[in-house]
């Protein structure tokens, strides 16, 4: 039996329920200590966390304003000055951060210290222009790593874990950035980074890792190549994952879980605000945890800028209020979500972030229709014979825009039923977003498999 073969009898097997691959509940992570890396700071009154995000935030618009230029003329352009903040609300009629303008002061001058006090550099990848760096003080560093040690904790991971860190490391935040939480956690980490995805399987059962960091797609790619090398890694130790970076859906958290044997959580951060550490899901799972401490969050009408009530729809904005190096004043992640202030039943007082939904510059209108990748991720599930495995395809034919999706059958389906299953994924998407879509229901193995975040579109249409 070939490789291929051997991961189609591992998928049948779970398909089926039958011998040591059948499917099993994932690891459910003991309440036993109710374990809090800072329990005086994550369970902080709102009153305090108001009158703290308050002191900080006085003191970081001085700062910007008076040593970082880009953001004092926007300020002065519309006639705004630090001593026009006299309550946090007030920080609405201050300008926002965009991404164009880290592009525009192109390396270094939205940094708010001297070149020789930033001890790092990251940057993004810049293939649709000049790459976006951002820069880290020694204090910067060090408040990085008690974030996400924070959220690794607030995860479920604990100090002694074994952590299988897949997040890329070098200029793109995830990896080191989840390295520096762990030690700080005092787990042993393995610097996985992407790619190498046969070794990193074998690593995963050699080392016994019990936490595992990663996008969700390539820990989907990691599932499938350890099923095609029949290692079962829900066998193992492995009960918790911190899936973030790329949206994804309830039906990938769900895919997960099964294919792993783990809880599987969401993490979230962004390069520009800090990286890996900004927002994590507790054990209740309704929301990501902002930690107010650091950051202020609000959410705004994507379109307008207009500020929205907390619960309200909208793109999620922050402001850090503690960085040194590069401080970000009302930042527009163009991340869609909703904010929830009420108590989290894990007792822990910082405001939720709702799963992100979408990114309003990832937004396709077709034919009229707006809908995100992450939309049609989750009409995908509960498709019986369809696989998360997909890709959306947009082309201009004739005088309209045309969308087809590629989804890969689960190896569980016989071919002779994908014309069935294309019309039932046809009949959900149009039924759930309003679009209406030609499906290409694909063979197991078709589609790219992902080192790093998923390509889910390709925009064929030509440029405007």
């Amino acid at each position: 039996m070939g490789l291929a073969d051997n991961s189609i009898a591992f998928r049948r097997d779970l398909c089926d329920g039958r011998g040591d691959g059948a499917l099993a509940a994932p690891h459910i992570l003991p309440a036993r200590d109710a374990y809090r890396f800072q329990p005086a700071i994550e369970t902080m009154s709102r009153d305090a966390l108001a009158a703290l995000q308050w002191e900080r935030l006085r003191a970081v618009l001085r700062r910007t304003y008076d040593r970082v230029a880009p953001y004092r003329a926007k300020c002065d352009a519309i006639g705004v000055r630090p001593e026009d903040l006299r309550r946090l609300d007030d920080l609405a009629r201050f300008p926002f951060s965009l991404k164009t303008d880290l592009r525009d002061a192109y390396p270094f001058g939205l940094f708010a210290v001297p070149r020789a006090d930033v001890l790092r550099l990251h940057a993004s990848s810049g293939t649709t222009g000049r790459p976006t760096v951002v820069g880290y003080t020694s204090g910067d560093l060090d408040l990085w790593a008690e974030l996400v040690a924070r959220s690794l904790a607030t995860a479920g991971a604990r100090p002694g874990d074994v952590i299988h860190n897949a997040y890329g490391y070098g200029l793109f935040t995830g990896g080191l950035g989840f390295h520096g939480g762990a030690e700080r956690l005092g787990a042993t980490v393995v610097p996985a980074s992407g790619g190498g995805t046969e070794r990193q399987v074998t690593l995963l059962r050699d080392f016994a890792a019990t936490v595992l960091c990663a996008t969700p797609s390539y820990a989907l790619n990691l599932a499938e190549v350890a099923e095609r090398d029949g290692i079962d890694l829900r066998a193992g130790p492995l009960r918790l994952g911190l899936f973030g970076a790329e949206p994804w859906s309830e039906g990938m958290r769900a895919e997960l879980s099964a294919r792993l044997g783990i809880v599987a959580r969401d993490v979230y951060g962004l390069s520009e605000v800090l990286g890996p550490g900004v927002a994590v899901e507790c054990e209740a799972a309704a929301g990501l945890h902002g930690w107010e401490d650091h950051f202020l969050f609000e959410t705004v009408h994507p379109e307008t800028g207009a500020s929205l009530p907390p619960g309200t729809p909208g793109e999620l904005v922050i402001t850090t209020l503690t960085k040194e190096a590069l401080p970000m004043l009302r930042y527009r992640t163009r991340d869609i979500t909703r904010l929830d202030v009420t108590p989290c039943a894990c007792g822990r007082t910082h405001a939720r972030i709702m799963r992100i939904t979408g990114r309003s510059d990832d937004m396709l209108i077709i034919r009229g229709v707006n809908l995100y990748p992450s939309q049609v991720e989750a009409a995908l599930v509960g498709v019986a014979g369809a696989s998360p495995h997909y890709q959306l395809v947009v082309e201009h034919k004739g005088v309209m825009d045309t969308l087809t999706v590629r989804v890969e059958a689960d190896p569980c389906l016989d071919p002779a039923g994908y014309a069935a299953l294309a019309r039932e994924i046809a009949h959900r998407i149009k039924s759930l977003i309003g679009v209406s879509a030609a499906i290409a229901v694909e063979a197991t193995g078709t589609l790219p498999r992902s080192e790093g975040k998923a390509a889910r579109v390709r925009d064929l249409r030509p440029a405007p």
